[in-house]
């Protein structure tokens, strides 16, 4: 039997497309402009699947769920959206939503959401709104987060966040406990880095000590975070010890603080680290059996300079942000924009945050401009700000620089080449130095042979030395 859907959306154009592609996969398919007009058909007959947009011209799409819903709850509902914010992730989600697809969306990827929402129920949340944005960004890269964070913040799955230090890991986990179903409970930090190793498992368990009066007891952050959420940032650090104990803590359950009794646990975990865990593991730095315990759900956040079209929209933020502490209002002429997007960002969002917090007090005037910024970024701020890339940051943003150079004449062909040639030689001469010219421990660190390292060296007119 023919499958049916109607499609809401009040951009002609748009509506066309979809329907000539549904209609091209042999669904029979109706179509919409408003909500008055969609009740009248839905009054008339359900679809068996309904796609919608958010804003139309006389409400909000996302309102007609619950009544559709509580007249068919099997009823799956694609919505799609120009508003692409978490928010509306979280609020399609929360309203009932099968899939949730940010504009400009793949139409494979709508047909593909059509046959998985045909194929089995959908199935509705129950989550409070929030008005305040968690996180900042419209880019592709950053729609791909909000879907999954809208998708797993109802359940109680432990979660792995990766990225780069200053992408933004503890707003995501914050997210994911204020949209979930313990919300209503303590959200707590802990940094492993900041702690001293030979503290954390106390810091983490507890710690209770016999006395007058009957002893002390300091209660660790699995006590603190009791029916909410623990989140373990750069979890890569955590020794060894103690990765032994939280394991045994996910897997039974059941914690005992130092010199205590056993205690019960409920809490979510959420973890996150910048390092990477599988060569950690390789490297017996991190436990294999625990990292997949935690990587249940991998969750993984862009680097900034990979969220085009996101750094203007975070800066004004940022300025904004400003303004409510007291600063006075500013914002960013063109060209200004322009120049933060020409960036490389090594310390991500956090660098560009202190970025324009040091503009909104130092600059005078309430138009920031290119020459402000360029001030500013010639600043290497002493205070930590700009974290250490990663290799492939490093590589990224050379060639970047590269292509801006180059301007409208693109460079020469044998880029790759010459690219690779480059690191090549650095590689060996990095090495070389580190063991004082001595060929035979280099080609061993290196994974080759000594006459493929001669050679190479020969090629590329480097001498040894030592």
């Amino acid at each position: 039997m023919t499958k049916k859907i109607l499609v809401i959306d009040d951009d002609a154009a748009i509506r066309m497309v979809i329907v000539e592609t549904l209609k091209r996969d042999r669904y029979d398919v109706r179509e919409a402009a408003t909500i008055a007009e969609a009740r009248e058909m839905l009054g008339r007959s359900m679809p068996d699947l309904l796609v919608t947009d958010v804003v139309l011209p006389d409400g909000n799409g996302l309102d007609l769920l619950p009544v559709v819903l509580a007249k068919r709850p099997e009823l799956p509902v694609i919505v799609v959206s120009a508003q692409n914010t978490l928010t509306t992730a979280i609020r399609a989600t929360e309203r009932g939503a099968f899939e949730y697809l940010p504009k400009p969306f793949d139409l494979d990827e709508l047909r593909r959401a059509v046959r998985e929402g045909l194929a089995r129920d959908a199935g509705g949340v129950e989550a409070a709104a929030d008005d305040e944005l968690p996180l900042i960004g419209r880019s592709p890269a950053m729609q791909d987060v909000y879907r999954v964070v809208a998708r797993i913040a109802p359940t109680d799955l432990t979660v792995l966040i990766l990225g780069e230090s200053g992408t933004g890991k503890e707003l995501v986990a914050r997210a994911l406990h204020d949209f979930g179903a313990r919300r209503g409970k303590a959200f707590v930090a802990i940094n492993m880095a900041a702690v001293p190793r030979d503290a954390i498992e106390a810091e983490l368990f507890g710690q209770e000590r016999a006395g007058f009066a009957g002893g002390t007891r300091f209660p660790g952050r699995f006590e603190q975070a009791a029916g909410g959420t623990l989140f373990l940032d750069e979890i890569g650090d955590m020794p060894l010890e103690a990765q032994t104990r939280l394991l045994r803590v996910l897997e039974t359950g059941e914690y005992s603080s130092a010199g205590g009794r056993l205690r019960k646990v409920d809490v979510r975990v959420i973890a996150a680290t910048h390092q990477d865990l599988p060569r950690a593991i390789a490297e017996g730095r991190f436990r294999e059996d625990l990292y997949y315990r935690l990587n249940v759900v991998p969750l993984a956040l862009p680097p900034l300079r990979a969220r085009e079209g996101d750094v203007t929209l975070l800066a004004q933020h940022f300025l904004d942000r400003a303004s409510d502490g007291g600063s006075p209002r500013k914002t960013l002429e063109d060209a200004a924009g322009k120049r933060l997007g020409e960036h490389d960002w090594p310390g991500n969002v956090r660098e560009l945050e202190n970025l324009m917090r040091r503009l909104a007090a130092v600059t005078r005037d309430r138009t920031i401009t290119a020459d402000d910024i360029e001030a500013q970024l010639a600043i290497r701020s002493t205070e930590g700000e700009i974290a250490a890339p990663s290799l492939e940051g490093r590589v990224e943003a050379w060639l970047r620089d590269h292509f801006r150079r180059s301007g409208d004449m693109l460079p020469p062909p044998g880029l790759y080449e010459r690219l690779l040639a480059e690191v090549d030689a650095a590689v060996l001469r990095t090495t070389l130095a580190a063991v004082r010219g001595n060929q035979l421990r280099a080609a061993a660190i290196l994974g080759i042979n000594r006459n493929t390292l001669r050679k190479r060296l020969t090629e590329l007119g480097i001498a040894p030395k030592g």
